[in-house]
C-alpha cells in the first residue's frame, strides 16, 4: 500500500493509514500494533506529550479529554508510540460505531482477532488479552461512554498487562481513571503550525503586503481561531486562495455572523464550530450541496460511490469530480490509499456539520435510501466476483466498506419495508462472514435479518438465503441447534415455495452439519443429492465447489482416497480456471490429507503451504487452523517432534476462536491424536508439554510464519531423538492419550 497524500488535518484522525508503524515493535519479526505511520510534521506539544507519558507510565486507565478539533489523536498516538508496551499499541477508531452494541466488534476488529465461535466478543477479548501487556488506544468515545466504560472497566479487571487510552470529549467515569485534559496551542505554537502547514502549499499574498505583515496577520488569525488545531489547518487550506490579510477580514465578518446561536455553548465549541462555518461560507453552492451529501458515508468511500449517492438534483454525476477535488484542496475531504484503491474521508467533526445541513435540506432521508442502494448493489457485485480472479480483490474492498454496509444494513433493518433488503444484503454478504473471519458479526445480523416479517414475494428469496447463511455460520461456530432449526425452516419453506435453489442449499447445508459430526453415510448421501441439484438448476461457484470438498472429505475418511483425490482435483482445475482460490484452498487441505496417507510428506507440505497461505490472506481462521493440525502431523513424519509439537501447541490456541477443536469430530481428530502420540512418543511427555506450551505462546501471524518456515519464524530447539512415525490408514483412530493442556483456552493474536 502506498502512502497517499498527507492529511493536514491537526487533531481528530489526523494520522494517514500505511505499510508500517509510527515504530516498528517487532518481536520474531513479527510486527505488533496498528498505528500507521506519521505522515506530516508533529508540531509543537512537547509539554502535554511529556505530561501524558508521565501518566501513562503511572495510570492504567487515561482519558486525553478536550474540545472538537483540538489535537486529541495525534497527541495520544504520539505518546502511545513513545510508551509502547511489549504487547504494541492498538488503536480502536470508534467515531465510525453507531451503536454500543459493536463497541466490543471494533475493539474486536482493530486488534485482528477472528472469532468463530458462538462466543461473545467480550469473551473473546478477555480470552486474548488475559496475559497480554498492551496498550488499547479508544480513540473518539464521547458517544459511547457507557458502553466503553462497562468494557474498559471488565477488561482492566481481568487483564493485567493492559494499559488504556481513552481518546475524547468527556471523560469516562471509571474508577481509577487519570485525567489529561488538552488545551489549544499557545501562540507561538499555532503560529508555527499554520507556517508550517503555509510552508506546503504556495501562499496568495496581497500586491502591496510585505513579509512582516503577512506573519503579523498569520498571528491574528491564529489569535481569533483560539489556538484550535483544525480550526488552523482549515485556514491553511485556503491559503493557496486568500492571502492571510484577506482570510482575516473575511474571518471577521464571518465571526460577526455566525458566532450567534446557541449562548450557552463553551466559547471554544462556538469558535470551532465559526471556523467550519466559515470554511462552508466560502465554499460555492455546489460544494456545500456536496459537503452536506457526502455526509451520509460512515467510513472512507470511493468516488463511484460519491457519483452515485450524490448525484441528482441540483448535482450533475459528471460534476461530483471536480467538486470533491474542491473540497479535497480546501482540507473539507482527505485522500488516502488502501488495498482497495484511492478513497476518501470526512473528518467527524466535518461530517456532523455537514450533516445536520443535510438535515436542515429536508433531503436526509432519500440520500440515504440511495446509499443503502449503492451499498446493496455493492454486495451484490462482490458475491458474484467472489468466484471469479478477483476474489482478493473483493476481500479487501468489503473490508474497507464495512463500516458503509453496516450503516446500509442498520437501514434496512430500522426501515418498515426494508426487511427484505436486509436479509438480502445480510445473505449476500455469506463469503465475508464464512471465507474473511467474521462469523460472529454475519450471525448478528443474519439473526436480526430472519426475525423481520418480509413481504412475502418480495422477500421471500432473501428470507431462504439468508437461514441458510445462518444455519451454515452457525454450524461452523459449532451451534448444532440452532443450525438445523434454520435448515429446518428454509427446507420446508423452499418445498412450500418451490424454490430449488434454497432446497439445494438446504440439503447440502444439512450434509456439511452431519460431516463434522461424524455421520458420514448421511453426509455422503444428503452431499451428492446437493450436487446433483445445483448440477440441475446450473448451479456454480464457491459453495457448490466447497459442497465437492466436503463429500471429498467423507469418501477420505471412510478410506477411499483414490475417489477423494479425483473429486478435489476437479474442484481445482474448476478453480483455477475460474481464479478462485478460496475453496481450492481447502481442496489442497484434502489433497494434503491424502499425500500424508499415501507417504509423501514432501507434496503434503507443499500443499498445505499452498493452503495456509491462502487462508491467511483471507483471515479464513477455520482454514488455517485446519492446515497448521495438519502441518504439525507432517513435520512429525519428517522427523522435527519438537517442531510439530509447537505446532500443535500453536494450533491449540487458535482452535478456541473457531470453535470445537476439530469439531469434537473423531475423524478430523484422528491426524492431531496420531501426531502427539509419535510426538509424545519421541519427546516424552515433559518434553512435549513443554514445546506444546512454546506453540501455544504463537500469535497467529507468528504461528501461520512459523508452520511455512519462514526465514527467522523459528526459535531454536533442542534436536529430536530420530524415531519412525507409525502411519496408520485415512481415518484410523489411535487410542487417545493424555489430554493436551492447551486444548483449552487462549486466543488468536492480532
Amino acid at each position: 500500500m502506498r502512502p497517499g497524500s498527507v492529511k493536514r488535518l491537526y487533531g481528530v484522525n489526523t494520522v494517514q493509514y500505511a505499510p508500517c508503524f509510527m515504530r516498528d515493535h517487532r518481536r520474531d519479526g513479527i510486527p505488533h500494533g496498528n498505528l500507521p505511520l506519521e505522515l506530516d510534521a508533529f508540531v509543537g506539544r512537547g509539554a502535554q506529550l511529556a505530561e501524558l507519558a508521565r501518566t501513562l507510565d503511572s495510570a492504567r486507565l487515561v482519558t486525553l479529554t478536550g474540545s472538537g478539533g483540538v489535537g486529541k489523536s495525534r497527541l495520544a498516538a504520539r505518546a502511545a508510540a513513545r510508551r509502547a508496551p511489549r504487547g504494541g499499541v492498538w488503536r480502536v477508531q470508534l467515531a465510525p460505531v453507531r451503536d454500543e452494541e459493536f463497541v466490543d466488534y471494533a475493539v474486536v476488529e482493530a486488534l485482528g482477532l477472528t472469532d468463530h465461535t458462538t462466543r461473545l466478543p467480550r469473551e473473546t477479548l478477555l480470552a486474548h488479552l488475559a496475559e497480554r501487556e498492551l496498550l488499547l488506544l479508544l480513540d473518539g468515545v464521547e458517544h459511547l461512554v457507557d458502553a466503553c466504560a462497562a468494557l474498559v472497566t471488565e477488561l482492566l479487571g481481568r487483564a493485567p498487562g493492559l494499559t488504556v487510552l481513552a481518546v475524547g470529549r468527556r471523560p469516562l467515569g471509571v474508577a481509577g481513571e487519570r485525567l489529561v485534559p488538552l488545551a489549544p496551542l499557545g501562540t507561538e505554537e499555532a503560529v508555527e503550525l499554520l507556517t508550517v502547514r503555509a510552508g506546503q502549499r504556495s501562499v496568495a499574498r496581497d500586491h502591496d503586503a510585505d513579509p512582516d505583515a503577512d506573519q503579523r496577520e498569520m498571528r491574528e488569525l491564529c489569535r481569533r481561531l483560539d489556538g484550535i488545531p483544525l480550526a488552523i489547518e482549515l485556514a491553511a487550506g485556503r491559503l493557496d486562495a486568500l492571502s492571510p490579510g484577506q482570510m482575516l477580514r473575511r474571518l471577521d465578518d464571518r465571526f460577526r455572523l455566525l458566532t450567534g446561536g446557541d449562548r450557552t455553548a463553551l466559547p471554544r465549541h462556538r469558535t470551532l464550530r465559526t471556523a467550519i462555518g466559515w470554511s462552508h461560507e466560502l465554499c460555492t453552492p455546489p460544494e456545500r450541496l456536496l459537503w452536506a451529501r457526502l455526509s451520509v458515508f460512515a467510513g472512507p468511500f470511493d468516488l463511484e460511490a460519491a457519483e452515485y449517492v450524490c448525484s441528482g438534483d441540483g448535482m450533475p454525476a459528471d460534476d461530483v469530480l471536480d467538486v470533491l477535488c474542491a473540497l479535497l484542496s480546501q482540507s473539507v475531504l482527505t485522500r488516502e490509499e488502501s488495498p482497495a484503491g484511492v478513497r476518501y474521508r470526512m473528518l467527524d467533526t466535518v461530517r456532523a456539520y455537514g450533516a445536520d445541513w443535510l438535515a436542515a435540506t429536508g433531503d436526509a432521508d432519500r440520500l440515504r435510501r440511495r446509499h443503502r442502494d449503492w451499498y446493496v448493489g455493492l454486495a451484490t457485485w462482490c458475491e458474484l466476483e467472489w468466484f471469479s480472479p478477483r476474489q482478493g480483490e473483493v476481500a479487501a474492498r468489503v473490508d474497507a466498506e464495512l463500516p458503509n454496509l453496516r450503516s446500509a444494513l442498520e437501514h434496512c433493518l430500522d426501515e418498515p419495508d426494508g426487511a427484505h433488503l436486509g436479509q438480502y444484503l445480510a445473505g449476500a454478504l455469506w463469503f465475508h462472514w464464512v471465507g474473511c473471519g467474521r462469523l460472529s458479526e454475519g450471525r448478528h445480523w443474519l439473526e436480526q435479518a430472519v426475525r423481520l416479517d418480509a413481504e412475502p414475494t418480495a422477500g421471500e428469496q432473501s428470507r431462504l438465503k439468508a437461514l441458510w447463511v445462518l444455519a451454515y455460520v452457525a454450524i461452523l461456530q459449532g451451534d448444532t441447534v440452532p443450525a438445523l432449526a434454520a435448515l429446518q425452516e428454509c427446507r420446508e419453506e423452499a418445498e412450500r415455495s418451490a424454490n430449488p435453489t434454497a432446497a439445494a442449499y438446504a440439503e447440502h447445508r444439512t450434509g456439511c452439519l452431519a460431516l463434522v459430526t461424524d455421520d458420514l453415510p448421511r453426509a455422503e448421501t444428503l452431499l451428492r443429492s446437493a450436487l446433483h441439484r445445483y448440477r440441475e438448476i446450473g448451479e456454480l461457484n464457491s459453495n457448490v465447489l466447497m459442497g465437492q470438498v466436503e463429500l471429498a472429505m467423507a469418501r477420505a475418511f471412510q478410506g477411499d482416497l483414490p475417489d477423494a483425490v479425483r473429486l478435489c482435483e476437479d474442484v481445482r482445475q474448476v478453480c483455477e480456471d475460474h481464479g478462485e482460490r478460496w475453496a481450492r484452498g481447502y481442496a489442497l487441505y484434502v489433497l494434503a490429507y491424502a499425500a500424508w496417507s499415501d507417504g509423501e510428506p514432501v507434496r503434503a507440505r507443499e500443499l498445505l503451504a499452498d493452503c495456509l497461505g491462502s487462508a491467511h490472506r483471507f483471515r479464513d481462521q477455520l482454514g488455517s487452523v485446519l492446515a497448521v493440525e495438519l502441518l504439525a502431523l507432517v513435520t512429525v513424519a519428517e522427523g522435527d517432534a519438537a517442531e510439530a509439537a509447537v505446532l500443535q501447541g500453536a494450533a491449540g490456541r487458535m482452535w478456541p476462536s473457531v470453535g470445537l477443536p476439530l469439531f469434537g469430530s473423531a475423524h478430523y481428530n484422528a491426524p492431531h491424536e496420531l501426531c502427539e502420540a509419535a510426538a509424545r512418543e519421541q519427546l516424552g511427555d515433559e518434553r512435549y508439554e513443554e514445546c506444546v506450551r512454546h506453540g501455544a505462546r504463537l500469535g497467529r501471524r507468528e504461528a501461520v510464519a512459523r508452520a511455512l518456515r519462514r526465514p527467522g519464524a523459528r526459535a531454536s530447539l533442542p534436536a529430536p531423538r530420530p524415531t519412525a512415525v507409525r502411519r496408520a490408514p485415512a481415518g484410523a483412530r489411535t487410542a487417545k492419550p493424555a489430554a493436551s493442556p492447551t486444548r483449552k483456552g487462549g486466543e488468536t493474536a492480532g
